[in-house]
């Protein structure tokens, strides 16, 4: 069994995975406020790591987002809207110290690639040896796998296999399509609705993407066409990338694919005529986990 934690800006889950079956044997899922200063963010991440009851002596798997040294264990967040106060923190060494029973080592994996190897191993890219996995939660994540193995550069890789530093209508792509850009455009609709500049509420107050997706579906054409919109742009500029890498699949997750019926036909817009169709991601919850088992095991810890 291997030990696993995965961190996102809104909750933490530890859990012990069984590698060869890919299975989730027991999971503890607790909230986390990603903004919140670091002694309330670690102190979170740690007991939830120890309610696991983890064996003694494990080599921890943890998959975080970045901007993150996952090679160091050092926080490198800054000006993304969580975990600001975590900035140069060894977080390996915190929770190697904190956690009990104390690990015998920590080893991080970013979430969009733990994320892509999950599926790659077990579930909805089983069988592809060139695949694309996106996460689209507070922001892009993404990773370019071939044979299972992350690719940084290359033909149709973006620079650092990172999705979201690529441009859309000479902007960040992450202008148009993370949580907070979905927000604030759906917010500014002929300045109406109040949006707030860091796109964190619009005029009905706590509204988030989900409930912009809610509106589609009710027949709210305004929400329908800003989520069009920024799902379309990031079809646009995935589909060369695609075609470059010789993927076979391209599979997606995160909070925001929850609303594949809104989130599918619009990436397929922006793939246009390319071979490849975007699917969802099968495992769930379980993506990152099992990827990040899995990466710990493939780096012999």
């Amino acid at each position: 069994m291997r030990a696993v934690l995965e961190i996102g800006g809104t909750h933490v889950t530890a859990a012990l995975v069984d590698p060869p079956r890919g299975r989730v044997s027991r999971r503890i899922r607790r909230p986390l406020d990603g903004r919140g200063d670091a002694e309330r963010v670690l102190g979170a991440i740690v007991r939830c790591a120890g309610e696991l009851k983890a064996p003694a002596g494990q080599v921890w798997a943890v998959a975080v987002p970045g901007p993150f040294d996952h090679e160091n264990g050092i926080a490198r967040f800054r000006g993304v809207g969580k975990f600001d106060d975590l900035y140069g923190i060894d977080v390996r060494s915190v929770l190697i110290d904190g956690v009990w029973p104390r690990p015998a080592d920590v080893v991080f994996v970013n979430d969009a690639h733990a994320f892509a190897l999950g599926e790659w191993s077990r579930g909805a890219a089983v069988g592809h040896r060139r695949c694309v996995g996106v996460t689209l939660g507070t922001g892009v994540g993404s990773a370019f796998l071939a044979d299972g193995a992350v690719r940084r550069e290359g033909p149709g890789v973006p620079p650092g296999g990172r999705v979201d530093l690529l441009r859309w209508a000479g902007a960040p792509l992450e202008h148009f399509v993370s949580r907070r850009a979905i927000l604030a455009r759906y917010g500014a609709r002929d300045g109406l609705r109040g949006g707030s500049r860091d796109g964190s509420r619009d005029g009905d107050r706590g509204v988030d993407v989900r409930d912009i997706a809610a509106r589609a579906r009710n027949g709210e054409r305004w929400a329908a066409q800003v989520l069009d919109e920024a799902l379309a742009a990031l079809g646009t500029v995935l589909a060369p990338c695609v075609r470059d890498f010789g993927a076979s699949a391209v599979v997606v997750g995160g909070a925001v694919a929850l609303s594949w019926d809104l989130v599918g036909p619009a990436l397929s817009t922006g793939f246009g005529d390319t071979p490849v169709r975007p699917r969802r991601g099968t495992l769930g919850v379980d993506a990152a986990l099992i990827g990040a088992a899995e990466y710990a095991g493939a780096a012999g810890r």
